[in-house]
C-alpha cells in the first residue's frame, strides 16, 4: 500500500517554531498514523513564523507542491488575530486558502482539515501585550468560529487544539524557551487528544 502524502499549511504553530522539525505536530502526526496502520511519508510543510492568511496565500502560487495529497491540513489565523486584522479580511483570505486546500486534495473534502488557532493568551508572552487574556481568548474564539464555519460548510473536517493549548497553559515542559510556542510535549498532546481521532475519522470517510 502506498504511503499517505500529508501537506500542512500554516504559520509558526504548524512549522513548530523553536522545536526540531521531527517534533513539530505534522511530523509527530505522521509517525503516530504510521503506528496506527496508515503508513505516511514525511509530511510536506508550507509554513512560516508570522504568516497571516494573506501571506500564506501569496506563498502558495510559487510553492513547489506536488498534488494530489492524501491529507491537507490548514492551520492559520493567529497572526491575523494578533495584528487585529478585520474579520472580513480574514474570512476572504481563509476562503481562498480553503479553496486551494481542496484542489491540493483533489477535491476530496474529507481529506481536508482545518486546525484551530491555539490560545497564546495563556502564555507568559501575553504578559507583554496590552490586551488581557480574556480579550485575547475572545478574539481567538471569534476567528476560530469563522474558520470552523467555512471548513464545515465545504464538508471538510475541523480539529480543535485550542482547548489543548488552554489546558497546557504555562505548565512546565509545555512551552518552548520563548514562552509562547508549544514544546514537543504539547504538540504530542495535540496529536494524541485532538488531531489523531479527527483524522482517523476523516480517513474513514473516503
Amino acid at each position: 500500500m502506498a504511503e499517505l502524502r500529508l501537506l500542512a499549511l500554516g504559520d509558526s504553530y504548524t512549522i513548530g517554531e523553536d522545536v526540531a522539525p521531527t517534533q513539530a505536530w505534522p511530523a509527530q502526526l505522521a509517525r503516530v498514523l504510521s503506528k496506527c496502520g496508515h503508513a505516511c511519508a514525511a509530511p510536506t510543510v508550507l509554513a512560516r513564523t508570522g504568516w497571516t492568511t494573506g501571506e500564506l496565500l501569496a506563498a502558495l502560487a510559487p510553492a513547489a507542491l506536488a498534488p494530489p495529497y492524501d491529507l491537507v491540513m490548514l492551520q492559520i489565523g493567529v497572526n491575523d488575530q494578533y495584528r487585529e486584522r478585520a474579520p472580513g479580511e480574514f474570512q476572504r483570505d481563509f476562503d481562498a486558502l480553503l479553496a486551494h486546500a481542496l484542489r491540493l486534495a483533489a477535491a476530496r473534502a474529507a481529506r481536508v482539515l482545518g486546525v484551530s488557532i491555539p490560545d497564546w493568551g495563556v502564555t507568559p508572552f501575553a504578559e507583554q501585550d496590552a490586551r488581557t487574556p480574556q480579550t485575547i481568548a475572545t478574539a481567538i474564539d471569534r476567528f476560530n468560529a469563522l474558520a470552523q464555519a467555512r471548513v464545515l460548510r465545504v464538508g471538510a473536517g475541523w480539529v480543535d487544539v485550542t482547548a489543548c493549548s488552554r489546558r497546557a497553559g504555562r505548565a512546565p515542559g509545555q512551552l518552548c524557551a520563548d514562552g509562547l510556542h508549544p514544546g514537543a510535549a504539547q504538540y504530542a498532546r495535540w496529536v494524541d487528544s485532538a488531531l489523531l481521532p479527527a483524522i482517523l475519522h476523516q480517513l474513514q470517510q473516503g
